[in-house]
């Protein structure tokens, strides 16, 4: 896969719901086997919204922040993991946060994904829980 001309795309939900949507079908529901009930949410309109676009403009990646500066719905496809992408999604999100005032983000990583969330600068900020039957733990980061 060509990352070298990742292209990420900053928007709104009505502008980024098809590639988003059809990231977080692919990676919750198909992969992870999450009821496609649960992945639906009322709260996509009031975020904005980051896609990855590799080099063919394929999009692989995605993640959203909430109005309350929580990250959520971070999803990169398989065959894109490992290069760096949800990492540039992350800060993108993160960016957006700060510029808007926000004094930290919050987030619920999947628990596998914790060690990513603690390498980009984020701190565990509660006890494990299931969410969706899978193990979460809530995290924050803290702009300096």
């Amino acid at each position: 896969m060509n990352t070298e001309n990742l292209r990420l795309v900053i928007a709104d939900w009505a502008s980024l719901q098809k590639d988003a949507q059809a990231i977080r079908y692919a990676v919750f529901v198909i992969e992870q086997k999450i009821p496609a009930e649960l992945e639906w949410d009322a709260a996509d309109a009031q975020c904005v919204h980051a896609v990855a676009y590799d080099g063919s403009g394929k999009p692989v990646g995605t993640g959203r922040l909430l109005p309350d500066a929580h990250i959520g719905r971070m999803a990169v496809l398989a065959e894109a993991r490992g290069l760096g992408i949800g990492a540039q999604i992350l800060r993108a999100l993160m960016e957006q946060a700060k510029a808007r005032g926000e004094s930290s983000v919050r987030l619920n990583a999947q628990q596998s994904a914790e060690n990513f969330y603690l390498k980009e600068g984020y701190v565990r900020d509660g006890d494990l829980f299931e969410e969706a039957g899978i193990p979460h733990v809530s995290m924050v980061y803290l702009f300096a």
